[in-house]
C-alpha cells in the first residue's frame, strides 16, 4: 500500500509551540495535553483468567540437547549400538545432515540413575539437576516441525517457521504488560553461541515495538551509556526526553501511528534505566555463598551469571526473561561437546530452581528449559573429528517447574530406540497454549488483527496440556 504523506505546516510548529516556546527549554517545560497519547504499551493488564504463574523464565539450550545422553535412557539402544538401524525406523526418520543409506545406531556411554522420589531417570553430565527433580516436570515427547536450525529456532518461539512473527516473549508482554515501570518488561540474556536467527526469536514481529526483548550485552557491561556524559545533568537529560515526547506527541495526533507510543515509553525507560539498572544488574549485594551456589564470577560473563540476573530481574518484575545458551549442536564430538555444556548450565539452573524457591518465587514463576529439537538415536560420522548426532524433531526432552506446573513427573514415552513417541506425543504449539494458559492467557483469544486476518501464537493448533496442570 502507498505510504500517506504526512506534511508538516508552518502552522504545526507555531501553533504547537515548537519556535514559539523559548526553544526546546520551553517545550521541555509544557505539559502534554491529555489524552494525546495512549498510555504506555506495558501498562499492567489483567488476563483472561486467574493466573497459576506471573512471570516466566526460558532457559533456551541453543542448538539441541541430546535427549538419549541427558534425560531418556534406552538400554535396547546401548544393546545395538554400532548396528544399522532397521528399516521401520529408518523409513520414518528425518535426517538434516546425515547422507548414509543406512546409519548406525549410537547407545550412549553415559550412566543414568533415579533420583528423587519421583525416580526420574537422569544421566551424570546433569548431577545437580537430579537433585532438583522432584520440582521438575520432564516432558520426553515434544515434538516440532522444522529440522533445520534457522526454522526451527524461529518456530518454537513464534509458533511458525515464517520470519517476522511476534516471539513468546512479546505475545506475554502484548498480551499482560508489565510489573516493572523501571526495567524493561521482557529481557533476553545471550551466553555462548548467539542465535542463528539472531533478534528474530525475541522479536515484537507485527506488535509494537515495546513488546520486543531488550537483549543486554554479554559483557561486565550490559547495558552501555547508563551514565550521562560529564557535564549533563539529570535536568538536562530529562529536557531532553520531555522535548521527543512532545515531538512525538504531536505526530501522534497527526498520524495515530502506534509505534509513536512505544517510541516515547523507550525514551522514558531509557531515563529510568539510568537511575535503576545499576542495582538491577549489579551483584555486589549478593552473597559470596550465593555466588558459589550459582557458580557465578561476578565479573566474568557467563550462563551461570545470567541465571542469577534472571533471579533479580524477576524480583523487580520483568515479566519475561529469556535466557539463551549455546551450543549445543553436537553433529561431532558429543561427549566432549556435551560435557563441556552441561558443564556450564547444570549447576546454574539447579541453583536458579532453588534459589526461587527458597525465596518463595518459584510458585509464580514459570521456567522452562529445553532447545529447538533434539538428537537422533543414530550417530552422525565425521571424517576429522569424533561421532556425534543428527537433528531429530519427532521427540525430544523438555523440562518445566514452577508457576502451576505439577512436579515430580515424567510425562511421555519413547520408542526402545528414542525416536518417536508411544504415549503423549506434545507439539510445540501444546507447550506454548499450556505456558499461556498458566499466565491466565487463553492461547485462543490472545490474537493480534494484522494485514487483514487475526493471528495467534499457536497458529491454528495447540492445546493446554492438562497433565502438567498443577
Amino acid at each position: 500500500m502507498p505510504t500517506k504523506a504526512i506534511h508538516y505546516h508552518r502552522r504545526h510548529f507555531l501553533g504547537e509551540g515548537l519556535f514559539g516556546l523559548a526553544g526546546l527549554a520551553g517545550l521541555a517545560s509544557a505539559p502534554i495535553l491529555a489524552g494525546e497519547l495512549d498510555p504506555s504499551p506495558l501498562t499492567p493488564r489483567p488476563p483472561h483468567f486467574p493466573a497459576r504463574a506471573k512471570r516466566v523464565i526460558f532457559l533456551f539450550m541453543l542448538g539441541g540437547p541430546s535427549q538419549l545422553d541427558l534425560f531418556d535412557d534406552k538400554p535396547k539402544l546401548r544393546e545395538l549400538d554400532g548396528r544399522p538401524i532397521g528399516d521401520e525406523h529408518l523409513a520414518r526418520m528425518k535426517f538434516a545432515q546425515i547422507t548414509e543409506e543406512r546409519p548406525n545406531l549410537l547407545g550412549t556411554h553415559v550412566k543414568f540413575r533415579r533420583y528423587g522420589d519421583s525416580g526420574a531417570e537422569v544421566s551424570d553430565l546433569l548431577p545437580h539437576t537430579a537433585g532438583v527433580v522432584d520440582d521438575l516436570a520432564i516432558v520426553k515427547t515434544v515434538q516440532t516441525e522444522e529440522i533445520p536450525h534457522h526454522p526451527a529456532e524461529v518456530f518454537w518461539h513464534t509458533g511458525t517457521r515464517q520470519f517476522g512473527r511476534p516471539s513468546l516473549g512479546a505475545w506475554v508482554n502484548y498480551g499482560l504488560g508489565s510489573e516493572s515501570r523501571d526495567l524493561p518488561g521482557y529481557v533476553v540474556l545471550q551466553s555462548g553461541m548467539r542465535p542463528r536467527t539472531k533478534g528474530s526469536i525475541y522479536a515484537a514481529g507485527f506488535l509494537s515495538s515495546a513488546y520486543q526483548g531488550v537483549a543486554l550485552r554479554d559483557s561486565a557491561d550490559p547495558i552501555l551509556n547508563l551514565s550521562p556524559p560529564t557535564n549533563f545533568a539529570d535536568a538536562d537529560q530529562a529536557q531532553v526526553i520531555d522535548a521527543v515526547r512532545k515531538l512525538n506527541s504531536i505526530h501522534h495526533r497527526l498520524t495515530g501511528d502506534p509505534e509513536t507510543v512505544a517510541r516515547n515509553a523507550a525514551y522514558d525507560l531509557a531515563g529510568r534505566l539510568s537511575k535503576t539498572a545499576p542495582e538491577a544488574i549489579g551483584l555486589q549485594h549478593e552473597t559470596a555463598s550465593t555466588l558459589a551456589r550459582y557458580g557465578v564470577d561476578p565479573v566474568q560473563p557467563s550462563f551461570a551469571r545470567n541465571c542469577l540476573l534472571a533471579r533479580r530481574l524477576i524480583e523487580r518484575g520483568v515479566r519475561f526473561v529469556h535466557l539463551c545458551h549455546g551450543d549445543w549442536d553436537h553433529h561431532s564430538n558429543l561427549g566432549q561437546g556435551l560435557s563441556a555444556m552441561c558443564g556450564q548450565t547444570d549447576r546454574a539452573c539447579a541453583a536458579l530452581l532453588a534459589d526461587l524457591k527458597d525465596r518463595g518465587l518459584l510458585d509464580e514463576t514459570l521456567v522452562v528449559w529445553g532447545g529447538e529439537f533434539g538428537r537422533t538415536a543414530v550417530g552422525q560420522k565425521s571424517p576429522t573429528a569424533g561421532i556425534g548426532r543428527d537433528h531429530q524433531i519427532a521427540a525430544f526432552t523438555m523440562w518445566l517447574a514452577g508457576g502451576g506446573i505439577r512436579a515430580g513427573q515424567t510425562l511421555g514415552e519413547t520408542d526402545e530406540l528414542g525416536c518417536f513417541p508411544v504415549t503423549s506425543p506434545i507439539h510445540v504449539h501444546d507447550i506454548q497454549a499450556t505456558l499461556l494458559h498458566l499466565l491466565g492467557l487463553d492461547h485462543k483469544r490472545l490474537t493480534y488483527r494484522f494485514q487483514g486476518r487475526d493471528f495467534r501464537l499457536t497458529d491454528v493448533g495447540g492445546h493446554v496440556v492438562q497433565e502438567l496442570l498443577g
